[in-house]
């Protein structure tokens, strides 16, 4: 309703001349101006990061330190930067990059009921499987506290680019193709990208949930039903639920759902493809980065944790 009739307009004189539909339909006619402004955005940020990170008692990232200029300033030198208590890394991890995703995916949907009158089911459904994800991230947001890119990685150009711009601009590509472009899906396709989409959900939600509980509280109630592997350095590493599955399942459960977001698209071009081809090879580099610095930090129990877990993605098969 707000959408649709809560954007005030005006006559030439300045005068109220009524309400109309917000104008979101602007972001698909100035996508590529508003993509440039935000990459431009992402060099500021990140050079007022690289320059604040040389203040004295500045937390540096240990991976951010290495003294080469061009790789710090890409990676990040300091931890976790500051303005008063805003934390700079935590707030653009979710807040401008993912909202910013459900809006121009709402723009998008909106261009295409202006230029034909009707949307589409497959701009519905994608749009509806994207913004539910952006909710679920920021209901949940707190357990990104627990995450690499919080604990461990610098705040740098790496990640200004990547939360500012390219999350927003990269992810609403099918909903941006779909203006222009109804594949003309039977039902039945519809019901599996859903079914698809629930699957990867529940994989995602359910393993992110589950990982969350056990680092809060490894001995309370909610997670007594969780088995463990001790290890030497005293930590605790599941081996049953969700983790005893494989040991990336969440990455598999995020991998099906952006799948079933490019299958909307239909098979007309290759281009809606690129965010599951590319999330693909996000999540293998990251599971490879993961493994090596979990063999670094367990020794010998990784080989004995792995025996309990021996799949990264798909249960049984890999």
């Amino acid at each position: 309703l707000i959408m649709g009739h809560g954007w005030p307009r005006f006559a030439g004189d300045g005068s109220l001349a009524g309400l109309g539909p917000v104008p979101m339909s602007y972001v698909y006619d100035h996508f590529v101006e508003l993509a440039v402004a935000t990459i431009i955005l992402s060099y500021v940020l990140s050079a007022y990061l690289y320059l604040s990170s040389f203040r004295k008692g500045a937390l540096l990232a240990e991976g951010g330190n290495s003294g080469i200029a061009v790789y710090d300033f890409f990676i990040g030198r300091e931890l976790n930067p500051r303005v008063g208590s805003l934390d700079l890394k935590a707030f653009c991890e979710l807040r401008p990059g993912l909202i910013g995703w459900a809006m121009l995916d709402i723009g998008m949907l909106m261009r295409q009921h202006e230029l034909t009158g009707a949307v589409s089911a497959p701009m519905a459904i994608v749009t509806a499987f994207q913004c539910l994800y952006v909710w679920d991230a920021l209901y949940f947001e707190k357990a990104i506290l627990t995450t690499m890119d919080i604990t461990t990685d610098g705040f740098g150009f790496m990640l200004a680019f990547g939360d500012l711009g390219w999350v927003p601009f990269t992810y609403s590509l099918q909903a941006r193709f779909l203006v222009a472009h109804d594949p003309k899906l039977p039902a039945w396709a519809l019901v599996g990208m859903v079914a698809l989409k629930g699957l990867g959900y529940a994989v995602f939600r359910g393993a992110n949930l589950q990982k969350d509980v056990f680092r809060s509280d490894p001995d309370g109630p909610e997670a007594k039903h969780i088995k463990y592997m001790p290890t030497k350095r005293g930590t605790k590493l599941m081996i049953s639920g969700w983790w005893g599955m494989a040991r990336k399942i969440n990455y598999t459960g995020d991998w099906l759902m952006s799948l079933s977001w490019c299958l909307t698209t239909g098979f007309v071009s290759p281009v809606p493809y690129f965010y599951c081809t590319y999330f693909a090879v996000l999540l293998v580099h990251r599971a490879i980065r993961d493994e090596h610095m979990c063999r670094a930090k367990y020794g010998a129990d990784w080989d004995k944790y792995k025996k309990h877990v021996p799949y990264v993605f798909f249960p049984g098969i890999i």
